[in-house]
């Protein structure tokens, strides 16, 4: 199918005055023991405007996995049985999983050989390998988001029809996350010869369901697929997911049942008031999420190219102190560094509150961000932060900023503006400090902290400085196998890295997803990326088709924005 040009977003409204309110508790499914039930419809709200393009390679927005995922598959993935682990990885597409030979780079995966795309074609394992090479290894004029995923990979290949050989230049522990994104989406290797950018503006998988509709900005639509080769899924007779950039626009569709579920997660705030008026019509799942919130510093900014004043914007700031009350109105909760916290690869409590940002008491490291300024000759230091029109928790997390700041005599005004001048202004270098954020998939610590490395490694590190101290370190890290030895490279790129501020970390965020009672079979993950193919969900009311119609029109993201 063919689609029209896609709009930019729209601007997101103004989010609430904070409040105080104490969290939604999790509640369980009573009814994830029985037999799932055929049939139904499932509507659900996408808290965006419109995915930029439909090429999972090249994207990075939960837009577009929200929308599409549930039309693709994937080499393997993390178990959807067990989302909410990290090493928990099972097959998609292959018949088993493979142990690694060669010491630890050689990977061989056997390919399924019941599977057809939606068109009708047979996969093979030459699609497979030529997918990989495309977000592995992209040709020039193709763009990959996750290339950088892959630099311990030497190449992938499908020597015959059924089978995948994938060559690593080391072992890493690295990998097999890598290589579990729900992003990396198997395509057709016939297209793909013909046109590396169809998928762009195409959607043709071989996943749960096949592709039936879209209306750009407004909903996407899609069916069961009889032929799906994992047997007896998926349940749903089909899904329509329904775009809303505005907050009040999903929770009131959520409300009056004209949704049954939003899949990327909400503050406490908007989980009590459904509580409050639905009780036992909804529940509610919770989780630590592998999202980070970080102040991104232009270090060609004078005088933020002094590391002490961007050391002072870090010691300024109270995580232990204000991550309470920030938790209660913002999608933020958790004191940590920039590797995800419930990774053997974070640091210890001890370990943290050794290092700069994260030392226990404020008074003292707030009197040393003063005496750094001073020295540095910028007592008075006045300051822009750029910031994204995002509600949660991007617009939240600024004001918290700004008066922390506010606390060693720092005046920052804030530059709200849409998504894509946000990115324009990081890209062309137009801000001085940007609220930002680092968001990934299945739980990787060695490849998630990318972001932070260096231009010269990371090419996408909008903050331009190069430390090749710090990528030394990070080298020691990627290329460690033994465990307490991989801990203790990453607490000092860690230590390195908070030293320098390149761009200090703030907070991990917080999931809080909301379900209608009669929606079974989902499980949270820490990502909002992860189990969103929708080949488990049930529902106890199945819904027909025509009751989907019900959905929320009035207030779609065009007129919600007026």
């Amino acid at each position: 199918m063919r689609f029209r040009r896609i709009v930019p977003l729209a601007m997101a409204a103004l989010g609430a005055a904070l409040a105080t309110t104490s969290p939604a508790g999790a509640a369980e499914d009573s009814k994830a023991s029985e037999t799932p039930k055929y049939g139904g419809t499932l509507t659900y709200m996408i808290p965006a405007d419109a995915p930029p393009s439909f090429d999972g390679h090249r994207e990075t927005t939960y837009a577009v996995i929200h929308s599409i995922a549930p039309f693709y598959s994937t080499l393997v993935r993390i178990n959807p049985e067990y989302p909410s682990s990290t090493t928990d990885f099972v097959c998609d597409v292959c018949t088993e999983m493979p142990k690694p030979t060669d010491d630890g780079k050689t990977y061989t995966f056997k390919i399924r050989d019941d599977i057809k795309f939606h068109n009708g074609d047979k996969m093979t394992a030459e699609d497979v390998a030529k997918s990989l090479d495309m977000i592995m290894f992209p040709p020039e004029g193709v763009l990959s988001a996750r290339s950088t995923n892959f630099v311990m990979v030497r190449d992938v290949a499908a020597p015959d029809p059924h089978t995948v050989i994938i060559h690593l230049k080391f072992a890493t522990s690295a990998f097999m996350p890598a290589l579990a994104s729900p992003y990396n989406f198997i395509y057709e290797k016939k297209v793909l010869d013909k046109d590396p950018h169809w998928y762009e503006q195409n959607i043709m998988g071989s996943g749960p369901f096949k592709f039936t509709g879209y209306e750009i900005g407004q909903s996407i639509e899609g069916m069961r697929n009889p032929d799906y080769y994992h047997k007896g899924q998926p349940y749903l007779d089909g899904f329509r997911g329904i775009y809303a950039a505005k907050q009040a626009t999903q929770i009131d569709a959520i409300r009056s049942d004209r949704a049954a579920a939003e899949f990327r997660g909400y503050p406490p705030s908007a989980m009590n008031e459904l509580k409050e008026e639905l009780g036992d019509q909804i529940k509610i799942q919770e989780s630590d999420w592998n999202c980070g919130s970080r102040l991104i510093i232009n270090h060609k900014k004078t005088p933020l190219d002094d590391p002490r004043v961007r050391r002072a914007l870090s010691l300024a700031i109270d995580r232990w102190g204000s991550a309470p009350a920030l938790s209660e109105v913002a999608n933020v909760k958790t004191v940590g560094t920039m590797v995800f916290p419930g990774s053997p690869l974070a640091p210890t409590t001890k370990e943290m509150k050794e290092i700069p940002g994260l030392w226990p008491d404020i008074e003292k490291s707030r009197a040393e961000a003063r005496r750094l300024l001073k020295e540095a000759g910028v007592e008075n230091l006045k300051i822009e932060l750029l910031n994204r029109n995002v509600d949660q928790p991007y617009k939240y997390v600024g004001i918290w900023i700004i008066d922390q700041w506010r606390k060693i005599g720092v005046t920052a005004t804030q530059r709200v503006v849409p998504t894509g001048p946000w990115f324009a202004a990081q890209r062309s270098g137009g801000f001085e400090v940007n609220v930002g954020a680092n968001c990934h998939d299945v739980v990787n610590p060695v490849i998630d902290i990318q972001p932070y490395l260096p231009n010269s490694y990371y090419p996408a590190q909008y903050g331009n400085f190069e430390d090749p101290k710090e990528v030394e370190l990070y080298e020691k890290v990627l290329h460690e196998t033994d465990p307490q030895k991989q801990h203790q490279a990453m607490l000092s790129l860690v230590k390195e890295h908070a030293t320098e501020a390149h761009d200090p970390f703030l907070l991990w965020w917080y999931r809080r997803v909301p379900l209608r009672s009669y929606v079974h079979g989902w499980k949270i993950s820490p990502s909002h990326y992860i189990n969103q193919d929708l080949a488990t969900i049930w529902l106890s009311e199945p819904k027909c088709d025509e009751c989907s119609a019900s959905a929320p029109k009035a207030e779609t993201h065009a007129e919600a924005a007026k």
